[in-house]
């Protein structure tokens, strides 16, 4: 296996490598996956907006401003849903008309791509060709990675960001003298880029990381070659017309919102009851950096011991200021420190192919190994428990990923026995996109009780199509798929005025509310009954559909 991995690391054409590897552990699930809940689809849905308005300044999701996140990512959404456009009428292929979500994902797949290239590209004169390779196909079969890939928000293309600008700032610091004016120019534009994407998180990178350089160093000389001055104007450059326009749309609301609202919840409290306490992420870490998870645990001890290396020094002043912030933070989410995944595997690869690598103490080489069996055994029993729970039923595809899962547990406990470090990495690169395919693409795309808005969807278009109100059920993916017009409205009374005031209109209301519906509109025909599990509201739920 090590030999094998070696042929791999030697290949000629790199960065093919990865884009394959990005390919494999995503399109099975890309274009398969419907709109998800929630973020997802407000993100989508503010991007449709943009598209249907023109008004490319103002976020608004329906008819309320979302004054959360910069524009960036609904900028680069909007641009690649025209793209697909206009390349369907160049073939001369029709809009599709139940507007796909995968086209609103393309920046996200771009942006997992770009951060494994720039991991590749832009590491290799840090750790080597052969470990930035290495680190690049680690990062490419991350599961939070594939995952942020296949979302149409902002994290994966937050992640492109920091890593082109942490992996220049490295180049900056290990080698001053030959740090370029346009590697300066690059790293202040990809801070803009950040900041355009999700705020602060780019530039508070950056800048934990100079400052905890300094601080070990107490030397600023090396900074010089950054140029400052004018990379913040440059900076300020890309973010600015935009924060002028919306400051000067929403009367300075956005700010107020942003940063007093959005940002300042997510400090206060657990915002959205996305909560954990300190340590989270460290907890979690078996599971986000998986596969390679199982040998970071084994590495920490030599990655610690090396720390006074410049290129380990760096990359953990890029990694650990991050995290801690994250880790004190009350709101917690898995993906939140995936833009320190790079660094984490470029150490991780370069203790791999250390010739001389010590080996971790037992205690703590058994934590990682049960840790790594536990997320092992989770892959192997969602899609079969998945089916039973969301479908009551079994389909025998969903019994493949149990078998995958066994063989990685079982080659991996081969290799671990015969210290077989190299293979493990390269068993853990070959079956990700496996277990990935088997459980995004076979399974999670195929339970159709969990995907309620597609299925009200296509109930509607079959009943004849019209404008929809909706009473108990409030997903956003479902404005997302039936259209902007589509109402969110509080009760069964409320939709039972929207029949009654609509022509040809439709009304879709919950078990809960359709008693007090029918009162009021006693002559509507229900046209479909939609059974499934709400899995946002983690709730079995029963739709009805009516019209007049």
């Amino acid at each position: 296996m090590t030999a094998l991995l070696d042929r791999l690391l030697d290949t000629r054409r790199p960065l093919l490598l990865v884009t394959f590897f990005v390919a494999l552990c995503t399109l099975p699930a890309f274009f398969a996956l419907p709109p998800s809940d929630r973020d997802e689809s407000r993100f989508a849905q503010a991007t449709k907006q943009m598209i249907e308005t023109g008004d490319f300044i103002n976020i608004r999701f329906l008819d309320t401003a979302r004054n959360k996140k910069p524009v960036g990512i609904h900028w680069a959404q909007a641009a690649s849903v025209e793209l697909v456009g206009a390349a369907r009428a160049a073939f001369g292929l029709p809009r599709a008309p139940e507007n796909p979500i995968w086209p609103y994902r393309i920046p996200s797949l771009l942006g997992f791509w770009v951060a494994a290239a720039a991991t590749f590209l832009l590491g290799r004169t840090l750790v080597g060709p052969r470990a930035a390779l290495l680190a690049a196909l680690m990062f490419t079969t991350s599961l939070v990675a594939v995952i942020e890939a296949q979302i149409a928000k902002t994290d994966a293309a937050l992640t492109a960001s920091v890593t082109v600008a942490m992996l220049l700032l490295a180049r900056a610091y290990v080698a001053p003298e030959s740090f370029t004016a346009r590697q300066m120019a690059a790293f202040w534009l990809s801070l803009g880029v950040g900041i355009l994407l999700k705020g602060p998180i780019a530039p508070m990178a950056a800048l934990l990381a100079v400052l905890v350089l300094v601080a070990i160093d107490r030397r600023i000389g090396w900074l010089g070659v950054l140029r400052p001055l004018p990379g913040v104007l440059l900076m300020l450059a890309v973010v600015a017309p935009w924060f002028i326009l919306i400051g000067i749309e929403t009367q300075g609301a956005f700010f107020r919102e942003a940063l007093g609202g959005d940002l300042g919840a997510k400090l206060r409290g657990a915002d959205e009851q996305h909560g954990g306490p300190p340590g989270y992420h460290l907890l979690l870490a078996t599971v986000t950096l998986f596969p390679a998870s199982l040998l970071l645990w084994h590495a920490l001890p030599a990655i610690w011991a090396d720390r006074r290396g410049r290129v380990s020094r760096v990359l953990l002043a890029w990694i650990i200021p991050t995290w801690l912030v994250f880790e004190i933070a009350p709101t917690k989410l898995p993906h939140y420190v995936l833009p320190t995944f790079p660094a984490i595997f470029l150490l991780l690869a370069g203790w791999v192919l250390s010739g001389e690598r010590k080996l971790p103490p037992r205690w703590l080489a058994c934590i990682g190994i049960v840790l790594w069996a536990i997320v092992v055994a989770a892959f192997a029993i969602a899609p079969p428990l998945a089916g039973i729970l969301a479908e009551r039923s079994l389909d025998p595809v969903w019994l493949l990923a149990p078998l995958a899962a066994a063989a990685l547990a079982w080659l991996a406990a081969v290799l671990l026995r015969e210290g077989a470090i190299g293979g493990i990495a390269l068993a853990g690169i070959a079956f990700a996109p496996l277990l990935y395919g088997l459980v995004l693409g076979a399974t999670l795309s195929r339970l159709d009780a969990i995907w309620i808005a597609p299925r009200v969807a296509e109930a509607v278009r079959a009943s004849g199509g019209g404008r929809l109100a909706s009473a108990g059920f409030h997903e956003p993916s479902l404005p997302f798929l039936l259209g902007t017009d589509t109402l969110l409205v509080r009760d069964g009374a409320a939709a039972a005025a929207f029949l009654a005031e609509t022509p040809g209109g439709r009304a879709l209301v919950s078990e809960r509310y359709e008693d007090a519906f029918l009162a009021a509109r006693p002559a509507a025909r229900r046209l479909a009954m939609i059974e499934g599990f709400n899995y946002s509201r983690g709730q079995r739920v029963r739709l009805f559909l009516y019209g007049n």
